[in-house]
């Protein structure tokens, strides 16, 4: 008798959620973005953030100010950049990535392996204490400009370890900082936190080299931001209209769709 309760248990929860899912389309992929990388860590990791609070404070930064984020594919590198007094960001450490997968060259397909390039927003809703890779937070593709161009894909992290499936791997040491800092800027009231993403350094010599490339026009448009933040010191609007990448004033088009996180 048990074993039938528990029969006709489970399959009350298969209807339901059979019902749930066609009643709002939204609902599968909800909770399949919340599964995709949990499972195997289910309580949140505490990391001592003593050290981290005094190698911030001896440069000059705080543990909470706003932090931004960028990402060199070929360099294998994750930088994070911390805003001063002054209003402007400032390197504050960089960490190697022991791993990414795919190549050059934006992210496609689901299943295409290709971690994503571009411009990303990570709010609280992205960040997972309880990730199967100790720590990570969910870039946010497709981010507005991925829909446009119908690209396709989830659970694109960057995360602790050192395996990759479309993901950036900065080590569970790496992660414990970067996640540390991002999570305490979210919640000392930065909206969201900014991320960059490039192939490789965006200087113009490096463009001559992948002159008549596949992607030269995206990673040309990538450059114009980079450019921005380089001139400004600080992230710029960005928005995305009619499939390519625009920068602070001309982010705030009536046809642009502002790059932003989860709500």
């Amino acid at each position: 008798m048990n074993g039938r309760v528990a029969l006709l248990v489970g399959l009350a929860v298969m209807a339901a959620v059979c019902f749930i899912g066609i009643a709002s389309p939204a609902f599968y992929p909800g909770v399949l973005r919340w599964l995709g990388d949990r499972g195997i860590s289910h309580s949140e990791t505490r990391f001592d953030r003593t050290q981290l609070r005094a190698d911030l404070a001896s440069d000059g930064f705080v543990l909470g100010a706003p932090a931004h984020i960028r990402i060199y594919k070929r360099e294998r590198r994750l930088e994070l950049w911390l805003q001063k007094a002054g209003g402007r960001y400032e390197l504050f450490r960089d960490y190697a990535i022991c791993n990414f997968s795919g190549g050059l060259g934006p992210k496609l397909l689901e299943g295409d392996r290709q971690a994503p390039e571009g411009f990303y927003r990570i709010a609280k809703a992205q960040l997972n204490p309880a990730s199967r890779h100790h720590l990570a937070f969910n870039l946010g593709f497709p981010n507005a400009l991925d829909r446009q161009l119908a690209r396709t894909g989830s659970n694109l992290m960057v995360h602790g370890g050192c395996t990759s499936i479309g993901c950036y791997a900065i080590t569970d040491a790496g992660v414990d900082e970067v996640y540390a800092v991002v999570e305490a800027a979210l919640d000392a009231g930065q909206p969201e936190v900014d991320v960059a993403a490039f192939p490789f350094e965006m200087n113009e010599g490096a463009l001559l080299v992948h002159a008549g490339a596949e992607w030269e026009a995206f990673w040309r448009n990538l450059k114009q931001g980079a450019d921005l933040f380089v001139a400004t010191g600080m992230p710029p609007k960005v928005a995305a209209c009619n499939g390519e990448y625009r920068f602070g004033a001309d982010a705030e088009s009536d046809n642009c769709v502002p790059i932003m996180g989860w709500a």
